[in-house]
């Protein structure tokens, strides 16, 4: 099967990190297309053998993009078109659609209660949202929660199915040599007890919440931030103005694969951390918690998705914390004090293992390109599927 990938952009982020780990593990010829910035993510695409256009959208309302993407996927012959995130499924369908391709799949990767991908939900984005959702065959929700969401918009539930997020256990389990390195290459103490955040840095994501958090925690704690964005400079007056700017270290973008680039990976620096806190309110599975998960690593979070649409026995080291800074002191306090046992992945991290879902996106293809109903309901597996080795 020869599928073509848009995606509004390729720079570091969930969905286009997800992007690449899902085209490692799909047995189809795939082509990628990014409508705005190529970016880090692009240039691991290539060097993974995936042939990346650029179309150089030069905004939201740039519509001479739209013939253009219309060419390549007429000129590819493809199979099936599949969008990721809001301005390419819109553009993704609509170019699909008069190129004559009819197997058209979009994944919803990031549609909270009140935003997507930043920008609030009005009644003007859900009516272009839904009128685009039409020119599609299938609507791929990363977790229940998305897709109840997806529901409750009006899209019909037996064009929504659900494929989790991905995540390579292999690369994400704990080695204490890489923790020792990576420790060592940040400056970190060995005694240095390391709270980690992983995420884009908006105000979204919550993370001043961590560094107030950190002002009330004894001296040997850190809080290590892993990604970048526009709320840095404020993030990094709060550290100043709370005392604890010398506790707080900033990686900015990393990425989840070691494509040598200075400084180190995700996978690598979630080897450093002692506990990942995720104090974003509004989530749609949740990928940095899961990665955590897999590197033995006990989470807090606000909202989990991911977590929380599996029984607590999936992932007991992993809590829900509701409410601000000395909320989350007193859990991160909590965390210390419990005996962490050895970092090994417990059972919900294993449930989203990337091969999984690649195999559960290859049948939603199977089902769009022959025209046939979704292979499964439109909802994730059921808790009593996740396996216990």
């Amino acid at each position: 099967m020869r599928a073509l990938h848009v995606i509004t952009g390729l720079g570091v982020g969930g969905a286009e990190q997800q992007l690449r780990l899902l085209l490692r593990h799909l047995p189809a010829d795939c082509d990628v297309v990014t409508l705005t910035g190529p970016g880090p993510v692009a240039d691991g695409l290539s060097a993974d053998g995936v042939r990346v256009v650029h179309l150089g959208m030069a905004g939201n309302r740039d519509l001479t993009a739209l013939p253009r993407l219309v060419r390549i996927v007429r000129s590819g012959r493809y199979d099936l078109v599949h969008t990721h995130l809001y301005r390419a499924c819109l553009y993704g369908r609509l170019a699909a659609r008069l190129a004559g391709v009819r197997a058209v799949v979009a994944t919803e990767h990031s549609l909270g209660d009140s935003q997507m991908e930043g920008r609030p939900l009005t009644r003007g984005v859900r009516a272009l949202y839904l009128a685009g959702e039409r020119l599609g065959r299938t609507t791929v929700a990363v977790s229940p929660t998305v897709a109840e969401r997806l529901r409750r918009w009006g899209v019909p539930a037996d064009r929504i199915v659900v494929v989790p997020n991905g995540i390579d256990l292999a690369r994400f389990r704990f080695d204490p040599l890489r923790r020792h390195r990576t420790r060592r290459r940040l400056g970190l103490p060995d005694h240095a007890r390391v709270i980690g955040g992983v995420g884009r840095l908006h105000p979204g994501k919550r993370f001043d919440v961590l560094v107030t958090a950190l002002a009330a925690l004894p001296a040997d704690h850190y809080l290590l931030l892993v990604g970048g964005g526009p709320e840095e400079s404020a993030l990094r007056r709060t550290a100043h103005e709370a005392g604890v700017a010398d506790r707080v270290l900033f990686t900015g973008e990393r990425p989840c694969f070691p494509d040598g680039g200075p400084g180190p990976d995700l996978p690598s620096l979630v080897c450093a951390m002692d506990v990942l806190v995720s104090p974003s309110p509004e989530e749609a599975f949740g990928l940095a918690a899961v990665e955590a998960l897999a590197s033995g690593l006990p989470v807090l979070y606000a909202s989990c998705p991911a977590i929380e649409d599996l029984p607590a026995s999936a992932a007991p080291a992993a809590r829900r914390v509701t409410g601000g800074p000395e909320a989350f002191a007193r859990a991160l306090a909590g965390t210390r004090a419990a005996d962490p046992g050895p970092r090994t992945a417990p059972e919900a991290a294993r449930h989203y293992d990337i091969t999984r879902s690649a195999a559960r996106l290859m049948d939603v293809y199977a089902a769009a390109a022959a025209r046939r109903p979704l292979p499964s309901p439109s909802s994730a597996p059921s808790p009593q599927e996740v396996p216990s080795s």
